[in-house]
């Protein structure tokens, strides 16, 4: 089969657009996910047993469930109780959700891994528990959930795709509203693929980066 991309000197903003809604997408979902997540992190661990039932019940779900159901769950099922999200707000609803609960795990490990001497010996400094975990606990922490953390947004990047199906114009989409127009089954999608593999292959040479300056 021959391959011609002479369609791109056409459609290019359409590729370039739908990979920016992909990065806006992305960047909210994880943004958003990471700050629940550090919220059903430490419900988690809490020593409050309802609390800590309420968060693992959350992040079992959602772990456990395909991210394509939660995208119909919150864009169509919501309707039914008269809640209806534009299709943008919807997608970084149900990445934001999905992002959260593995997020909650990523800091759960990260929080449970910092030695629990360093926390009794900040209290006996006169520390409160909350300052402890956010000066002494939590910065260790971060620096070795970064890896985690990194792959969680390519995770979400690649994800992101499904979130086509409720019409929103993101890379997805636009690589097969250029496939039906030009009628070049193959072309537009080894676009797509190329374009992922640049943003997540970027994101993964930076986090790199800032990981050895961290440890530096």
């Amino acid at each position: 089969m021959d391959l011609n991309f002479g369609f791109m000197a056409e459609y290019w903003p359409i590729f370039l657009r739908g990979a920016l809604v992909t990065l806006e997408l992305s960047f909210f979902g994880v943004a958003l996910g990471t700050v629940l997540g550090v919220l059903f992190a430490l419900m988690r661990i809490s020593r409050f047993w309802p609390v800590k039932f309420l968060a693992s019940t959350y992040i079992e779900i959602i772990r456990g469930t395909p991210m394509l159901v939660q995208i119909f769950i919150i864009h169509y099922g919501l309707t039914g109780f008269g809640i209806n999200l534009p299709p943008f707000i919807s997608g970084v609803v149900a990445l934001t959700i999905n992002s959260s609960a593995y997020m909650a795990e990523v800091f759960r490990a990260g929080i449970e891994a910092i030695d629990r001497g360093q926390t009794e010996a900040a209290r006996s400094l006169g520390l409160s528990r909350g300052m402890a975990l956010r000066y002494i606990v939590l910065p260790q922490a971060f620096r070795n959930m970064l890896p985690a953390i990194g792959n969680e947004f390519i995770i979400i990047i690649k994800d992101s795709s499904l979130i086509s199906v409720i019409g929103i114009a993101e890379l997805m989409y636009n690589a097969r509203t250029v496939q039906s127009v030009t009628f070049s089954p193959m072309e537009p999608l080894l676009i797509a693929c190329a374009l992922y593999f640049i943003m997540t292959f970027t994101l993964s040479r930076l986090l790199a980066v800032l990981e050895r300056k961290l440890r530096s």
